[in-house]
């Protein structure tokens, strides 16, 4: 499937990209050859090959949940640069 440069035209306008009239050649030409690989793909039989959400086989990797201590609050606000011992103190984002 060739692209026209009207199709380039209307994916840069949804896109929000100006492209000047040379940037529109080459990615007509470029888009063009990635549609073309594309369809090759659509050539290749996948009959009786079950669909996968990976090329491998994956396992969980998560750790198990366990309970440990926290940081102490005062070592957590030490490195803030303001804080009022119970928490940081940010400038408002909403107004006063």
């Amino acid at each position: 499937m060739a692209l026209t440069r009207a199709d380039v035209e209307k994916v840069a306008l949804l896109a929000r990209l100006r492209l000047t009239e040379a940037e529109l050649g080459t990615m007509t030409e470029q888009l063009t050859q990635i549609v073309g690989y594309v369809d090759q793909l659509a050539e290749v039989d996948t009959e009786g090959v079950e669909p996968m959400a990976h090329a491998v086989e994956v396992t969980n990797v998560f750790a198990e949940d366990v309970v440990a201590p926290s940081l102490p609050r005062e070592a957590a606000l030490a490195n803030a640069p303001r804080q009022n011992g119970r928490g940081y103190l940010v400038p408002p984002v909403l107004g006063e």
